[in-house]
């Protein structure tokens, strides 16, 4: 059960995971099929699939469906959960009018315009955090992977820290919103750091410490249950997982996958080193904010420091590096194929270079937002998509 304000002084258990299986969390854009604006749909998919539907949930506003999976032994078994849950959305959204999308901001929809998810829980946060809540029409890609015990979730939280810019850069997806290029890649990472409780995780030394800490949020009654938590990565005690939150909704499904072979890769590496003693090289706190920042600014194209002296390389060339890394691991998880789709992504751009380039050409963010649907469509169901 999670812990509440009823119970402060409560011990946090940690459902330990004996392999690391993965979950996945999708947050979809519902949209207006002429307008290509956003459009509040959440309420009729919900009413035709049942509000207690184990895959398709509401979210903040009305515009967004959220998708998830079950617990999956790997990457293959992800992309055929999320691909059957998919299609179940799509076939709603053509019955009753709505198209669908995958990219973390919208281009020109208004949070102000937005409904918010008539839900108590919902309404409680807006209440309690006004604005920095309202304006949170953003979406995202989450990822668990089962770890053993709390106090390796921490250790590996602390440790995946240094490659928060790899993944966030891969996936970034939000260059446009409130009718602007925001001159950033992830505009949406921005925008969740007005969160009081998102952003970069706390550097803690242990289970303990982390315990000691979501007791004293709730006995101050900063959040009601660790729910409320919305780090980059975080812990989830009850999943027994370690959930990977910073990156962008990626705009197909094959660049979700190719994300998620990429994280359940790196967490199962970095696992091996913590299970075996050997030692993981931790960049400084200021030096983690500061390579987060580049990633948001430029995407791809960042310039990473790479050690606490303050050498640096090209984002680009640590990738690569990376991926050769973990691929051994990739490839006893079954998903090095998956793996291998991150090259498309650096050959031919990420998300929001490819969303810039239809701007370019075009001069219309409906176009944009034409193309992220037809993008996601296409990639989902095998063919091209005529506009």
């Amino acid at each position: 059960m999670p812990l509440t304000s009823s119970d402060s002084r409560t011990s946090i258990p940690f459902t330990s995971s004996p392999r690391p299986t993965i979950g996945v969390e999708l947050e979809v854009q519902i949209l207006d099929p002429d307008t290509m604006n956003l459009t509040a749909g959440s309420l009729d998919i919900l009413e035709r699939v049942g509000n207690d539907h184990p895959k398709i949930k509401q979210e903040l506003t009305q515009s967004t469906i959220e998708v998830i999976t079950g617990i999956c032994e790997n990457v293959a078994e992800a992309r055929a959960d999320l691909a059957g849950t998919l299609e179940e959305v799509y076939q709603i959204g053509d019955e009753v009018g709505l198209g669908f999308a995958l990219a973390a901001t919208h281009p020109f929809a208004q949070w102000r315009d937005q409904k918010i998810f008539p839900n108590d829980r919902y309404q409680m946060l807006v209440d309690k955090i006004q604005w920095p809540a309202r304006r949170l029409l953003i979406y995202g890609l989450h990822v668990h992977v089962g770890v053993s015990s709390g106090e390796k979730a921490i250790a590996l939280s602390n440790a995946l820290t240094t490659y928060i810019p790899h993944m966030l850069a891969l996936s970034a997806s939000s260059p446009f919103t409130d009718h602007e290029d925001t001159g950033l890649a992830s505009a949406r990472a921005k925008i969740f750091e007005g969160m009081p409780t998102a952003g970069l995780p706390f550097r803690l030394a242990n289970y303990g410490e982390f315990q000691a800490f979501m007791n004293t949020l709730i006995r101050a009654q900063a959040i009601k249950t660790i729910r409320e938590i919305w780090w980059d990565i975080r812990p989830h005690p009850d999943f027994g997982t370690i959930e990977i939150r910073v990156c962008d909704v990626p705009s197909t499904l094959t660049e979700v996958c190719a994300l998620t072979a990429l994280i359940q890769s790196l967490v199962v590496s970095l696992g091996d080193a913590y299970d075996n003693g050997n030692y993981v090289n931790i960049l400084r706190a200021w030096i983690v904010r500061e390579n987060k920042w580049r990633a948001v600014r430029n995407g791809l194209d960042a310039d990473l420091i790479t050690d606490n002296r303050g050498g640096h390389s090209p984002l680009r060339t640590e990738l690569a590096t990376l991926i050769e890394k973990v691929s051994p691991f990739a490839e006893k998880l079954g998903c090095l194929s998956e793996l291998g789709d991150l090259q498309p992504i650096l050959n031919e751009g990420a998300s929001y270079e490819r969303q810039r380039r239809v701007y370019e050409e075009t001069e219309s963010l409906e176009a944009v937002v034409r193309s992220l649907s037809n993008e996601m469509r296409s990639d989902l169901f095998g063919k091209p998509v005529t506009s």
